[in-house]
């Protein structure tokens, strides 16, 4: 057989063999949704936000100065936030959850999870 005839014939049944094997799903595990509320300018964007149960939601700290996230029924309550820090709550039972900075108590939100 010539050096030509013998890689095609190599190649062809390669072919053959790799659409034989059985597809392979590759699936990415899904974490829950996720959302973001941005800490900026003294106040909280978007100011009020609504999630499905089961939600994480992640405050950032987007000030030069701190902040915190607490709800009025303690429900959820950050540490003090510096510039860049994080805080994520998940969302778990329906219900309506307002919060405020409590350094600066007129910054205030409201998240409506369903």
């Amino acid at each position: 057989m010539k050096r030509g005839n013998w890689i095609v014939s190599v190649a062809a049944s390669i072919v053959l063999v790799l659409a034989a094997l059985p597809a392979v799903e590759v699936s990415i595990a899904a974490g829950p949704p996720a959302v973001e509320v941005k800490i900026d300018n003294f106040s909280f964007t978007p100011t009020t936000l609504t999630v499905k149960a089961g939600t994480q939601i992640t405050w950032t700290n987007g000030d030069d100065i701190p902040h915190t996230v607490v709800s009025d029924d303690q429900s959820f309550k950050s540490k003090v936030l510096d510039t860049d820090e994080k805080f994520t709550f998940t969302a778990s039972k329906p219900g309506t959850y307002s919060y405020f900075c409590s350094i600066h108590p007129k910054m205030a939100g409201k998240v409506v999870v369903e």
